[in-house]
């Protein structure tokens, strides 16, 4: 395959051509995916808001315990089991 750069044809290698082409096809749906992980952490947030056990949560998605953690901290979600003093 060839390309035209500046009026100038250059022969692409086979692999710039698959890149290219991958990079199309990523760039077309980085928006539903974007979505779609936003959802999930909406999702995430919701399940530990409503009580669910941090450890049930990450098996449930594909956020490592770490991250599922993170989230529970950033949204302010304390630790199911413990109350606010509670050593």
């Amino acid at each position: 395959m060839t390309a035209t750069v500046f009026r100038y044809s250059v022969a692409m290698s086979e692999h710039e051509q698959v890149v290219r082409e991958a990079t199309r096809r990523y760039r077309r749906t980085e928006a539903a995916h974007e979505q779609a992980r936003d959802d999930l952490v909406s999702a995430v947030v919701k399940a530990l808001e409503d009580g669910e056990r941090p450890t049930d949560v990450t098996s449930w998605s594909p956020f490592t315990a770490t991250y599922v953690r993170k989230l529970a901290r950033k949204h302010g979600i304390e630790a199911a089991g413990h109350s606010p003093g509670e050593a």
